[in-house]
């Protein structure tokens, strides 16, 4: 396989990946927003732009941080890289440089959720953005199901490993914003405020069923981090994710002979997220933990380009 189609095999998986993320982010902010007892408003906007690092370059257009300037920024906005339609966009030129190597249900779902942003200067209301969002979704599950079936080799493994590594970084850095910035200055923790954030978070990685399933106490903040750090059970969660890049990384080795440092990288931080308690995480730091995390992720990515010499 050429260099430049490895490359563009596996920045197709992080970038749909991130614009699944990104519509279930604004999804789930739009739910908090409305909440008829304690809106989170700007505050909640807020954090949606920090957890996509967007947050300057929204800053910098001097528009009000109000739901329909946000939500137009994170889906239609073309200014900046962290919009849906930029995700989209990228995903799709990846995607035609490899268009052999998808069959025709992989393709149609991503021109279809192409399609969706053409010719569109606004979002509409509230209902209207969860439409629009709902339906980046869907064809976001119609590809990834057509992945599943597509033959088993080195295009599926390399978009599918864009896509663990994508996944690992967008839980990171949800948490952590939630953990640090969301919840407004002078309201309680386990507050009414707080309990809405928090499974705001679990909506957004479509964790409420399994929260339910795994822990019986109530909703609990050490129980979602622990869900969301060491519970291999759900697909989103950081052991989850580590475990799929291991795994992917040892399949693409038997099939094309290149592996090196980031297997070691993957394995090594496969192995100590397995030994990580929570209770010792939140004591010692989980910003600091997340931090970690997200900067060895971004060298995993680094590695992960020289091993499969991207171009």
């Amino acid at each position: 396989m050429l260099s430049r189609t490895a490359s563009a095999l596996y920045w197709l998986g992080r970038y749909l990946e991130r614009a699944d993320f990104l519509a279930r982010l604004v999804e789930a902010t739009i739910r908090l927003d409305a909440l008829s007892a304690r809106p989170a408003g700007e505050v909640a906007w807020h954090s949606a732009l920090t957890v996509s690092y967007t947050d300057e370059a929204f800053a910098a257009t001097g528009q009000a941080m109000t739901q329909a300037q946000v939500a137009r920024f994170l889906t239609l906005d073309t200014s900046h890289p962290g919009s849906i339609v930029r995700c989209l966009d990228m995903a799709r030129m990846n995607a035609r440089a490899v268009r052999t190597a998808l069959t025709r249900e992989a393709w149609t779902s991503i021109n279809r959720a192409w399609l969706l942003f053409q010719n569109r200067a606004t979002t509409g209301g509230a209902t209207q953005t969860l439409n629009l969002v709902e339906a980046v979704k869907a064809e976001m599950r119609g590809f990834e199901g057509s992945i599943h079936r597509m033959m088993r080799n080195e295009a599926t493994l390399l978009i599918q490993l864009g896509s663990a590594v994508e996944r690992s970084d967008n839980t990171a850095r949800l948490l952590d914003v939630k953990y640090h910035i969301l919840l407004p200055e002078g309201e309680r923790i386990g507050g009414a405020v707080d309990r809405d954030q928090w499974t705001t978070i679990l909506q957004t990685v479509s964790a409420v069923n399994a929260y339910r399933w795994l822990y019986n106490d109530g909703l609990s903040p050490a129980n979602v981090i622990d869900l969301l750090l060491s519970r291999p059970e759900l697909p989103r969660s950081l052991a989850a994710c580590f475990e799929e890049v291991v795994d992917l990384l040892s399949q693409l080795a038997k099939r094309t002979g290149l592996q090196g440092e980031a297997d070691r990288m993957a394995r090594a931080r496969m192995g100590r997220i397995q030994k990580t308690r929570t209770s010792e995480v939140i004591v010692s730091g989980l910003h600091e933990y997340l931090g970690a995390l997200i900067r060895e992720n971004a060298m995993l990515d680094a590695a992960i380009a020289r091993q499969f010499r991207f171009v």
